[in-house]
C-alpha cells in the first residue's frame, strides 16, 4: 500500500491532509550566510500557526548537508502535531564545500537509500537541483544517484528548477534516460519562470508541478500565479498542481522575520483559490495532489 514517509514513520497517503508541499524549517548554506533558518522556536511557531489554520503536513525540501536537523524535525512533529516529511539528496554544488562533495561523490545512491530506509529519522523524498536553462556535470551525477535510489525504494524525487527553467532537460534525463516513473517527480519553482507554454509542456511529461514562492520578494511568483494555475486547470492538469511556501531565509518567516512564512498558504492563498476556482480545486491542490505526489510503495 502506498504511504507517506514522515519523520515519525509511515502514514497512509489519505492521512496527509492539508499540505504545504515545499518548505523549509531548517536550512543553512554559505550562499545565504546570515540568513540561516536555525531557530527551533521560530520553526515551532510556524508549524503551530499552520496547524491552527487547518494545516496537517509540511514537506521540508532541505537535503543532505544543509542543516536539515532531522532529530529536531521529529521532536517538532511530536510537539506540534504537524506531520513533517524530510528530504535526502543534494542541492547545487555551490552550496557545499568541494572537498566534502569529493568525499561522498562515489556513494551518493548508498547515502540516499540509507537516509530513506535505515536512518533513525528517515527521509521521505530525494531533493536534486538543476541549473539555469541546463544541467551541469554535478546535477547529472546527483540525478543519476537519485534515480538509482528511486528504483531501489520508490521514493519521490523533488527537483529545484533554477529560475523555473530546464524542466524538459530534467525530465528527459530522469525519466527518459534513467528510468524514473514520471509521476514520481515533482518539479519545483515553476512559477519563477512565468512561461505558460513551458508549464504545459512540463505537465505533459506526467510530473507533478510545484508552484512555490510567496516567500520571495521581487519575483513573478505571486502576481502571475493565478493566470498560470488557470491555464493548467483549463488544459486538464489541475490534478498535477502543488503549492508551497519555500521559506528559505529567516526574514521570510511570519513568526520572527515579518515575512509571509508557512501560514500564508492557508490564511491568504487558499481563500483566494476558493474564490477563483472553487472549493473542490483548493482541496485538490492542498490535499489530493500531495497525497499522490509524495506517496511511494516503499521497498
Amino acid at each position: 500500500m502506498s504511504a507517506i514517509r514522515t519523520v515519525l514513520g509511515d502514514i497512509p497517503a489519505p492521512d496527509m491532509g492539508v499540505t504545504d508541499a515545499h518548505d523549509h524549517l531548517f536550512f543553512r548554506s554559505p550562499v545565504l550566510a546570515g540568513q540561516e533558518l536555525d531557530d527551533r522556536q521560530a520553526a515551532a511557531a510556524e508549524l503551530r500557526a499552520f496547524g491552527g489554520l487547518g494545516g496537517r503536513t509540511v514537506v521540508q525540501w532541505t537535503p543532505y548537508g544543509l542543516g536539515r536537523r532531522r532529530a529536531d524535525l521529529a521532536e517538532l512533529a511530536r510537539e506540534t502535531g504537524i506531520q513533517v516529511v524530510s528530504a535526502t539528496g543534494l542541492h547545487q554544488a555551490v552550496h557545499y564545500d568541494p572537498d566534502h562533495l569529493a568525499r561522498i561523490r562515489d556513494r551518493l545512491a548508498e547515502l540516499f537509500v540509507h537516509d530513506l530506509t535505515k536512518a533513525p529519522v528517515r527521509s521521505g523524498l530525494i531533493k536534486v537541483a538543476g541549473g539555469f536553462h541546463g544541467l551541469d556535470t554535478h546535477a547529472r551525477h546527483v540525478m543519476a544517484a537519485a534515480a538509482e535510489a528511486h528504483r531501489a525504494t520508490d521514493a519521490p524525487i523533488a527537483v529545484h528548477l533554477e529560475g523555473g527553467t530546464a524542466a524538459t532537460q530534467v525530465m528527459d534525463l530522469l525519466c527518459g534516460a534513467l528510468g524514473v516513473r514520471p509521476e514520481g517527480v515533482i518539479l519545483g519553482h515553476l512559477g519563477r519562470s512565468p512561461d505558460t507554454r513551458a508549464h504545459l509542456d512540463a505537465a505533459h511529461t506526467g510530473a507533478f508541478l510545484s508552484f512555490d514562492g510567496p516567500s520571495r520578494a521581487h519575483h513573478a511568483t505571486d502576481w502571475r500565479l493565478f493566470d498560470e494555475l488557470a491555464a493548467l486547470a483549463e488544459a486538464g492538469h489541475g490534478h498535477r498542481i502543488l503549492l508551497g511556501g519555500d521559506t528559505t531565509t529567516a526574514t521570510a518567516r511570519a513568526s520572527s522575520g515579518g515575512g509571509p512564512g508557512i501560514p500564508f498558504l492557508l490564511h491568504s492563498l487558499r481563500p483566494r483559490l476558493v474564490r477563483e476556482f472553487g472549493e473542490q480545486f483548493a482541496a485538490e491542490v492542498f490535499v489530493d495532489n500531495p497525497a499522490r505526489a509524495f506517496a511511494a510503495d516503499w521497498a
